[in-house]
C-alpha cells in the first residue's frame, strides 16, 4: 500500500500493551530513500528521549481508524537504548539499537534491508546473524526537514517538495510530490527518488535529470486521487523508466 508521509502523521500507535502515542515524522536513508524510523510523538510519557521505531517493528497501518500497530510492549521500548530528544542518531545508537532487538541490521549489504530487497520479519529467513559492522555515515534525513527542498530541473526550478509516498511493503520511499504552484497554480506532480541527479544539502535542494517541460506534461497527481498502478504505469511510461515493480517482480 502507498501513503503520504504527511497523512500518516498524527496516526496513533498501539503497541502489545497500549497506546504509545502518535506519529510525529520519519528518518529515511539518501542511498536507498528508504524509511529507517518512525519518530514517536510520546507525549509526557519519555519526552526527554526521542523514540524511534524500526519498521521492523511496524505491523499494520489501519486506515479508517488512524493507527499504526506496533510489534513491541510499552516496556521493550522504554528499555531499548535511550537517544535524548535533541542529539541526531548516531551509528553507536543505531549498532546498540538493532542489537538490542535482535534485528539485521540494514547497512550491511547491497540491498535495501541489507541482503534483502523486502523487509523479512521471520527470524527463520534472515539468513545471517546481526553483525555490528562500523560502516560509514548512514545519512539519515528527516521527512520533516527535506519537505520544502526545491526541485531543480535541467533548465531551472520547478517547485518544491512537499511530501513523500511511502510503500509500506518495503517502506521504501517511491515518490516525492512536488508542488508546481509557482509555475502552473494547483498541479502537482510525482517523481522517483531514483530519478535524482544530485542533492546540495547546505542549499536545500534537489536536483533532478529532467526538463521543466516534461515534468510540466507529467499525469497530474491530486490530493484526494490514490496511487493505483495504471497511474503508476502511466507515469512512468511518460518518463520513459521502468517501474519499480517489475524489478521487485522479478526478484520474487
Amino acid at each position: 500500500m502507498l501513503s503520504k508521509a504527511k497523512t500518516l502523521n498524527g496516526y496513533k500507535l498501539g503497541t502489545l500493551d497500549g497506546e504509545l502515542g502518535s506519529v510525529k515524522e520519519f528518518y529515511f536513508d539518501d542511498r536507498h530513500w528508504t524509511i529507517r524510523y518512525l519518530v514517536a510523538d510520546t507525549g509526557t510519557w519519555l519526552k526527554e528521549r526521542k523514540v524511534l521505531i524500526s519498521p521492523y517493528a511496524l505491523k499494520s497501518i489501519n486506515t479508517s481508524q488512524k493507527q499504526i500497530t506496533v510489534d513491541l510492549t510499552k516496556k521493550q521500548i522504554e528499555s531499548g537504548p535511550s537517544l535524548d530528544s535533541h542529539k541526531p542518531v548516531s551509528q553507536q545508537f543505531e549498532e546498540d539499537y538493532y542489537a538490542f532487538y535482535g534485528w539485521p541490521t540494514y547497512w550491511d549489504g547491497t540491498s535495501v534491508w541489507g541482503d534483502s530487497t523486502f523487509l523479512q520479519r521471520d527470524p527463520n529467513k534472515w539468513g545471517k546473524s546481526v553483525t555490528k559492522s562500523k560502516s560509514g555515515d548512514r545519512h539519515l534525513r528527516s521527512t520533516h526537514e527535506v519537505a520544502g527542498y526545491s526541485l531543480e530541473a535541467l533548465d531551472g526550478e520547478i517547485g518544491h517538495i512537499e511530501d513523500f509516498v511511502i510503500d509500506d511493503d518495503t517502506w521504501e520511499i517511491r515518490y516525492l510530490v512536488v508542488a508546481t504552484k509557482n509555475w502552473w497554480p494547483g498541479k502537482k506532480v510525482l517523481v522517483s527518488p531514483q530519478w535524482i541527479e544530485r542533492i546540495s544539502w547546505s542549499e536545500s535542494k534537489v536536483s533532478i535529470n529532467l526538463s521543466r517541460e516534461t515534468i510540466q506534461l507529467s499525469p497530474e497527481y491530486t490530493e484526494d486521487a490514490l496511487v493505483t498502478r495504471d497511474y503508476e504505469i502511466g507515469l512512468h511510461r511518460h518518463y520513459n523508466r521502468k517501474g519499480y515493480w517489475i524489478d521487485a517482480t522479478a526478484a520474487v
